[in-house]
């Protein structure tokens, strides 16, 4: 399968390296590698992908900024963790709606690391508030919700983070109660390394997020947002 100009081989044997060579000396030895064969075509994609997110939502952001955009820093936080290696040996990227650093919303998320690449969808261990938001929206909307995470490349990820009780206030016994009991409303794709690689990848990636939409569109406005 031809290759694309963004996800190549390059890209998962340098974070294999990095596994094994986790360390400051050997990453200020390879930056400029990093930054060629990593960072630099990973912020090509995310600015090839803008235009396509604009047409799933206007409101979603693409942002390729090498600094406070949408591709995650390499290096990790170890200042509250047990595991002290500097740098992460994956990639990650998110869009988010462009009021996202004001109200908790849905964003989109891709995930490259070798052997482990997808996308997902959705809010990830909620605020409280966002919770009680979009819980209610369930409640007063249940065919909308239904309709959101029914069918193909909508059904939610079964994380395993769930209240073992019906979160206060809420009947239950409402058919939905499963869901009421979530901390996390997300839906995953995955792709194999193969794939990521392929030239069609980007537009893999864009109908995978748009299959999405309609529990984005969910989300973003439980908790406020315009979609």
């Amino acid at each position: 399968m031809p290759s694309n100009n963004y996800v190549t081989t390059r890209t998962f044997r340098f974070f294999g390296e990095l596994d094994r060579h986790n360390e400051r000396e050997w990453f200020n030895a390879s930056k400029e590698r990093y930054i060629e064969e990593v960072r630099d075509p990973l912020l090509a994609l995310v600015e090839a992908f803008g235009p396509k997110l604009a047409k799933i939502s206007p409101r979603m952001v693409a942002d390729p900024r090498p600094v406070g955009g949408s591709l995650f820093r390499i290096y990790r936080d170890t200042r509250f963790s047990k595991d002290k290696r500097p740098y992460k040996t994956y990639a990650g990227m998110t869009f988010r709606h462009a009021r996202g650093r004001e109200v908790p919303g849905p964003g989109f998320y891709l995930h490259f690391e070798p052997g482990r690449i997808f996308t997902a969808a959705g809010m990830w261990h909620a605020p409280s508030e966002s919770l009680k938001q979009v819980r209610d929206a369930i409640v007063a909307h249940p065919d909308r919700w239904k309709g959101a995470t029914r069918g193909r490349g909508r059904a939610l990820d079964d994380d395993g983070q769930r209240l073992v009780r019906p979160p206060r206030g809420y009947d239950p016994d409402h058919p939905l109660i499963e869901d009421l009991k979530r901390k996390s409303f997300t839906t995953s794709t995955r792709f194999t390394q193969k794939e990521a690689c392929g030239a069609d990848f980007l537009n893999q990636f864009t109908k995978a997020c748009r299959r999405t939409a309609p529990l984005m569109e969910f989300l973003a406005n439980a908790v406020g947002l315009k979609w």
